[in-house]
């Protein structure tokens, strides 16, 4: 049975992925996931926003004893970049690449597209096998279109193609007008890869203290169900590689998400929920199911379900909506 499979040039054991979380963060618990059978590690991502708050705390550092005494101010050098988290990211980089015989995918969350790049290059210099940017964006702004943002989004990547040689994927939200015109943009501005989709994170309110609340939660299986829709479409219309990410919790889950075209997926809440020896449950299981249905290989189911392959294409646009419509069961007046 051949469970290996490709992504962006890279050979995988296995189509399972450790995606970014607590468990990617330390040496010592990527370690138990490599032994389980992980097939690839995605590390947390590196987040401007982070560096730059700790650029204003070391400009304070400086600034207010040059304020108090004038001649100390030849004592300070400028801080042209952040010092510390950085650099404690690039290190995690190349420990974990120094320990693991798995792809190791470096995670980029920035704003700046200097820093994009920046970032980029600091991480394959470290070692990353390849780079993930993670566009999460909310807008707020009703004077910018979402033509504007996608074009921003876009130069960012060809930006950071231009400066390393490492594949590179895409993390997206499913919140474009249209998702599938957005995806072949990128993969034409040079996108090895498509992570679909981003967890958007919804906010609360709390209605005595009148603030918004933010609770992270695990995800769970219902949550794979936007996933399938976007890889059975995009799937079709892209020859990047794509990996789906949220919402995968079992077998059936990863077969799903496999059928609709995904080349991987990336696992999560699962890992954290059943710990790492669960990679082993889902591989004993994988290869059970694809046995008992006679198939040899992962490739070879890849993309069976997805808009092209499907007798009914339809299914994936309006004619669902009236399809579920009309099969709710009517409510009898009494």
């Amino acid at each position: 049975m051949n469970l290996s499979t490709n992504y962006m040039g890279m050979s995988l054991r296995n189509p399972f992925v450790a995606g970014p979380s607590p468990l990617t963060e330390h040496i010592e618990t990527i370690m138990p996931l490599v032994d389980s059978g992980i097939a690839a590690v995605v590390l947390p991502p590196l987040f401007e926003e982070r560096l730059q708050d700790e650029e204003m705390d070391l400009f304070r550092l400086i600034d207010m004893p040059a304020e108090s005494f004038a001649e100390s101010l030849s004592f300070f050098a400028e801080a042209d970049r952040p010092i510390v988290t950085a650099k404690a990211q690039i290190a995690h980089v190349a420990a974990v690449k120094k320990r693991v015989d798995v792809p190791v995918i470096a995670s980029i969350s920035a704003v700046n597209p200097d820093r994009w790049t920046e970032y980029a290059a600091l991480m394959e210099k470290a070692g990353a096998d390849a780079l993930e940017l993670d566009f999460y964006f909310v807008a707020t702004d009703g004077t910018e279109p979402g033509e504007a943002i996608e074009k921003r989004f876009i130069d960012v990547l060809r930006r950071v193609k231009g400066r390393v040689k490492v594949p590179v994927s895409v993390k997206l939200t499913a919140f474009h007008t249209s998702l599938v015109h957005f995806s072949r943009s990128l993969e034409a501005a040079g996108a090895d890869g498509l992570v679909l989709l981003h967890r958007f994170y919804e906010h609360d309110i709390d209605i005595e203290n009148l603030e918004p609340l933010f609770q992270l939660r695990p995800s769970d299986s219902r949550e794979l169900l936007l996933r399938l829709r976007s890889l059975a479409i995009i799937s079709g219309a892209v020859d990047c590689s794509l990996a789906a990410s949220g919402g995968v919790h079992s077998v059936p889950d990863t077969i799903k998400a496999i059928m609709s075209g995904a080349d991987c997926v990336q696992i999560t809440s699962s890992l954290l929920q059943n710990g790492s020896g669960y990679i082993a449950t889902l591989l004993e299981g994988l290869e059970a199911w694809m046995e008992r249905n006679e198939y040899d290989s992962v490739r070879q189911m890849r993309g069976s379900m997805n808009i092209k392959r499907i007798p009914d294409p339809g299914a994936l646009s309006r004619r669902h909506y009236m399809h579920v419509l009309s099969s709710w069961p009517k409510r009898h007046a009494e």
